[in-house]
């Protein structure tokens, strides 16, 4: 890509971290421009973020003066860009198979378990530590479980579709740090778990994680 990448993200945002491993996976360079989602209430919610994305998340990509939003959005939108190395299969049924993970994380386990639910359920509900943790560790359970299923298929190769790394294993492996992080039971998906030793092993994984971000404390 000629024109440079800003991508705007919080260290431990999944949905950045996703974006992260995507752009490496596309090797791409790309600057980054910290949000930082606690402090002072939230540096997502300043009117000169919200100029830039109104929903006020991360991540949001900057590229040649427009701005992308939304984890998906912005990794469908590398691959198409960017052929290659691709981040989705050639064919239709091997794309359906890998968008059907993706939205499983991004639709029916993250959205349940992020920042704002949890700032709602422990503080306008009063849920405490222990009852906000059975509620995360009940919906990674269920996404958890239909994942384990498919990536057990013989479509499934060293990750999540076939031999090299792609979209679908950019969504598991910042779902299983959060998972990791909540002290989730793991012990139930070992095929999940072995692929994501794999990828972490990988440097535009590893470059991507949380702890070596520039705004990790």
């Amino acid at each position: 890509m000629a024109e440079a990448l800003k991508l705007y993200d919080y260290w431990r945002s999944s949905s950045a971290y996703r974006v992260r491993i995507a752009l490496n996976l596309k090797g791409l360079d790309y600057e980054q421009v910290p949000v930082h989602l606690v402090r002072d209430g939230g540096e997502q919610n300043r009117p000169a973020y919200r100029a830039l994305n109104p929903l006020g998340l991360v991540p949001a990509l900057v590229h040649g003066g427009r701005v992308i939003v939304q984890s998906l959005a912005i990794c469908e939108y590398l691959e198409e860009a960017i052929e290659a190395p691709p981040l989705l299969p050639t064919d239709p049924h091997g794309r359906a198979r890998v968008r059907a993970i993706v939205q499983t994380v991004c639709s029916e386990v993250q959205p349940l378990n992020n920042l704002s639910v949890m700032h709602y359920l422990k503080g306008d509900m009063g849920l405490d530590d222990e009852a906000y943790g059975d509620w995360y560790g009940h919906w990674i359970d269920r996404g958890f479980q239909a994942i384990e299923t498919w990536l057990a298929d013989r479509e499934s190769g060293s990750f999540c579709h076939g031999d090299a790394p792609g979209l679908a294993d950019c969504y598991l492996v910042p779902q299983v740090y959060n998972a990791e992080r909540f002290e989730c039971d793991l012990a139930p998906y070992p095929r999940i778990r072995e692929i994501v030793a794999r990828c972490r092993a990988l440097p535009a994984f590893s470059r991507a994680a949380p702890e070596s971000q520039p705004d990790a404390p």
